[in-house]
Formats: structure tokens, sequence, C-alpha cells
């Protein structure tokens, strides 16, 4: 039974499309469809955030671990360089020396380190990318 034909009994109306064209019927248009772009680029912004901030959380905790196991295994490392540069020189020259180049080592190694949390890294670029097509597209519509 076709329940779209009303000739039909119980048959149910066909949507009719739109088509008033006029300025007010295209912000009749507008101001229905708005809220709801609204709350999809929110829930975009939402979702891309939330990756971010997950992508972020893991590479600090893999950061951190091994940063904790490297430390430990370079704190000997340091300790026998120390000790063989002790055998041609005095000890605490020796210590000076190899805690110098570390700390230099570890300064530059800070400042790479620091880049990596920039703010741009971290911009919700598909969202502003939607945002923008958006604004053109309703530029386009009201114009």
């Amino acid at each position: 039974m076709n329940r779209d034909n009303p000739d039909l009994p119980g048959a149910r109306p066909v949507p009719v499309p739109e088509t008033d064209a006029s300025v007010v019927g295209l912000l009749r248009q507008l101001t229905r469809e708005v809220p709801s772009l609204f709350t999809k680029e929110l829930a975009l912004a939402k979702a891309e955030l939330l990756a971010s901030l997950t992508t972020l959380k893991a590479g600090i905790a893999g950061v951190a671990g091994g940063a904790i196991v490297l430390l430990a295994g370079f704190i000997i490392l340091l300790m026998s360089v120390v000790y063989g540069l002790s055998m041609v020189m005095a000890p605490w020259l020796a210590a000076l020396i190899v805690g110098v180049v570390v700390m230099i080592v570890g300064f530059a190694m800070l400042q790479s380190g620091k880049k990596q949390f920039e703010p741009s890294h971290f911009k919700p670029d598909r969202t502003l990318d939607a945002l923008n097509k958006d604004q053109e597209a309703l530029r386009r519509r009201v114009s």
C-alpha cells in the first residue's frame, strides 16, 4: 500500500520542499540551520581537543618512563667517565668537566623539547577550517 499517495485513505502528506527564495525565507532558513551548525562545530572542536589531549597524555607518560630509565643508566655511565678521567687528572676536576658537559647537553635537549609544547601544535585546524567554510557558505547564501 502506498502511504505517500494523498488520494488513498490513511496516507501521509508528502513534504513539499520550500522554494521561498525571498530574503525573509532565507533568514527563516538561516535561523533554523545556525543552531544546528554551531552544535556540530562545537562537537567537532571537542572531539579534536580530546584527541589532542589523549595523544599528549600518552606522549608525556612515554617520555617520563623513558627518561627515568635513561637517567639511571646515564648516571652510571657518567660515574665511569669520572673514574676514567680521575686516572689522568685530579678527581674533582674530572667530576667538574663531566658535570659541565652534561649540563650543556641537557640544556640543549631541554630547549629542543620545549618546542613540542608550542600552542600551534594544539590548534584545532579542522574545526577552524570548517568554521571558515561555513562562514563563506553563509555569506554566499545571504548575499
